[in-house]
């Protein structure tokens, strides 16, 4: 539940900053740096502990594990409370102390490192997914790289595009799911498929194997198109890019 989970550096390289920073400060203590798999750790268990550091946010975390050691028969840990610094940087909408969620939410909109050439895909158009739930800004972001100059490519209206009569899907999406999905002009009802698939991955499975390879197809050509417009950056706002 942390804020920006995909930008938290791995363990290994926050512990090992972590020992750099605490021998810097004093390298003559002895530092045993261990993950922790649960909230509590090795501090309701240890019994050679003596002392726990908690913050005025984490000091009813402290008294929670003084009630886990004596149910566990161990004396209770001294708690030595220190106060938070506070952020001299910080905007309106960031917390007022020094937080690795604040500095997390600074890293949106930089590049955290240099593009990989592949030398399978051309230099140009370079293209972006953009991917997320509903709600979550995604057409808005879509919206205003669109006004920077991309080439924006909707793979929602791509995938009613397939679905038209005539369309890529349409004829295999009727063979698979029979004419009962069709209304009276002709056209998919795609509340009536999605009704039929809604709950049963075998058929939304046979329905995506159908749909997708045709949404992607059409998207490459959408990239194509875009090249020779001479465009450079083409964006693809997909709610299901990954998937």
């Amino acid at each position: 539940d942390k804020v920006l989970p995909e930008l938290i550096e791995p363990y290994e390289l926050r512990a090992a900053k972590l020992r750099e920073f605490l021998e810097d400060v004093k390298p003559s203590l002895c530092y045993d740096i261990v993950p922790l798999a649960d909230p509590f750790g090795p501090s309701i268990t240890d019994p050679d502990l003596q002392c726990l550091v908690v913050s005025e946010e984490t000091l009813r975390g402290g008294e929670a594990v003084n009630r886990k050691r004596l149910e566990n028969g161990l004396p209770e840990l001294a708690l030595h409370e220190i106060r938070l610094m506070k952020d001299p940087v910080r905007s309106q909408n960031e917390e007022e102390k020094i937080s690795s969620s604040s500095l997390r939410q600074r890293l949106l909109g930089t590049l955290l490192q240099p593009p990989r050439q592949n030398p399978a895909l051309p230099l140009r158009p370079y293209v972006i997914g953009l991917t997320g739930g509903t709600g979550s800004g995604k057409t808005s972001i879509a919206k205003l790289l669109g006004h920077l100059g991309a080439f924006v490519i909707d793979a929602d209206k791509l995938g009613h595009a397939v679905y038209v009569p005539g369309g890529a899907a349409y004829e295999p999406v009727v063979a698979a799911f029979g004419a009962e999905i069709l209304n009276k002009d002709g056209t998919i009802n795609r509340k009536v498929l999605g009704a039929k698939v809604f709950g049963n991955q075998e058929r939304l499975k046979s329905l995506t194997d159908i749909v997708w390879p045709e949404i992607a197809q059409m998207a490459k050509e959408r990239v194509r198109e875009a090249d020779a417009q001479g465009k450079a950056v083409c964006v693809l706002d997909a709610a299901v890019l990954l998937e």
